[in-house]
């Protein structure tokens, strides 16, 4: 696996970790990540899928409504947000490749509030492994690594084996949350406290 603790500490370095890596690299950390994922979900239940955690630090400023902004993210919503962003990665990724220009973004993620029991959240990850591995397959077999953008000032210039790796550095960002969401779910269960809080289902639904 690639270093990401590197990346997370300083993403100025992404071009050097990234230089070298091959598509078949980028299958191979796909997978890993993937199932890095799914091992967090070893015995979690539907109730723990939908438990809100304590989470002092939330802020989303993209969050579609206001009320929302500052709203514990349950599993089930950590889990579609990182795998749509890491597809998003994978998709401008492809189209760099190909040699196409960067003209904005590509993403869509699955309502949080669907996502209410472990099952969905399993599919969710392999369907999401299944799309960013079949993404790989739209690269050419010279890939226009030259063509490239700057997603942000720290960033700098990055091609299509820079895009892709982000969105597999984001996945990483979020096994934390992932893990202590599992962990504060399982707590509360074993406490017999249930859902102290709301539960996901008891939100409007957002439409992203």
């Amino acid at each position: 696996m690639l270093d990401f603790e590197v990346l997370a500490e300083d993403i100025s370095k992404l071009g050097e970790l990234t230089e070298n890596l091959t598509v078949t690299d980028l299958r191979e950390f796909t997978n890993e990540m993937v199932d890095m994922m799914l091992a967090h979900l070893r015995g979690v239940t539907d109730t723990d899928v939908v438990f809100v955690p304590a989470d002092p630090a939330a802020d989303d400023p993209y969050a579609a409504a206001k009320e929302d902004a500052y709203q514990a993210w349950t599993l089930g919503h950590v889990i579609v947000h990182a795998t749509a962003s890491a597809e998003e990665s994978a998709f401008l990724a492809a189209e760099l490749a190909r040699g196409v220009v960067y003209h904005g973004r590509s993403r869509y993620e699955t309502a949080w509030q669907t996502i209410t029991t472990v099952e969905q959240c399993r599919r969710r990850l392999e369907e999401s492994r299944r799309m960013r591995l079949m993404s790989l397959e739209l690269w050419p077999d010279e890939p226009h690594l030259e063509n490239c953008y700057t997603p942000w000032a720290a960033v700098g210039p990055i091609n299509a084996v820079g895009r892709f790796v982000l969105g597999l550095r984001h996945d990483y960002d979020h096994l934390g949350q992932i893990e202590d969401c599992v962990r504060q779910a399982k707590i509360a269960r074993d406490s017999g406290a249930g859902l102290t809080r709301k539960r996901a289902g008891d939100f409007p639904l957002r439409i992203l």
